[in-house]
């Protein structure tokens, strides 16, 4: 059963991010909870396909990561104002951190995989959302056959696209050399 505070704000000026990090956990283990400038994007949990297809993503990146950075899958990122998002991985240039939400500025490469219910999320919100944090690299997965990457560059405040995959294989050469099979 999800709560009422899904429902009403706690506030006539709507949700913090102090808001979301405080949800009990039970709220939060059936959705993931997103929040822009004080609204809630709730999703449901992926499925399985898209589970494999993270995996997938861990595995090879875990592989190429140079020192100094850190793979953690599905994290809270604190962004500027009222936002908190929750990527589906995250490579950050600040390992071992121990905190509940990492800044933006501890990001170095944000990825999503499309699924049915976030689409426009993935590729257009986030997409801006995720320039405007100034996180400079963004991968986005589209899990049709063959699985679709593609990787975009902050560059002059917008993300331009460095890499895209072919046959279900993304090589990257930035922010680091890797070969991505999908």
């Amino acid at each position: 059963m999800i709560h009422n505070a899904f429902l009403t704000p706690p506030r006539p000026d709507g949700w913090t991010v102090d808001d979301v990090l405080a949800l009990p956990e039970e709220q939060t283990l059936l959705h993931r909870t997103d929040l822009v400038d004080g609204v809630l994007l709730v999703s449901p949990w992926p499925g399985l396909e898209h589970q494999r297809l993270l995996g997938k993503l861990q595995f090879a990146l875990g592989l190429a990561l140079p020192g100094g950075t850190e793979l953690l899958p599905g994290v809270n990122v604190r962004l500027e104002g009222q936002r908190l998002m929750v990527p589906d991985l995250v490579i950050l240039n600040r390992p071992g951190a121990d905190t509940v939400a990492y800044a933006a500025s501890d990001v170095l490469l944000a990825a999503e995989i499309v699924s049915p219910s976030t689409k426009v999320q993935d590729r257009i919100l986030k997409r801006a959302i995720y320039a405007e944090a100034l996180i400079p690299f963004y991968l986005l997965v589209e899990p049709q056959e063959p699985v679709g990457a593609t990787l975009f560059e902050l560059q002059g405040g917008e993300y331009e696209l460095i890499a895209k995959s072919e046959n279900g294989e993304l090589h990257l050469t930035r922010p680091f050399e890797a070969t991505l099979r999908l």
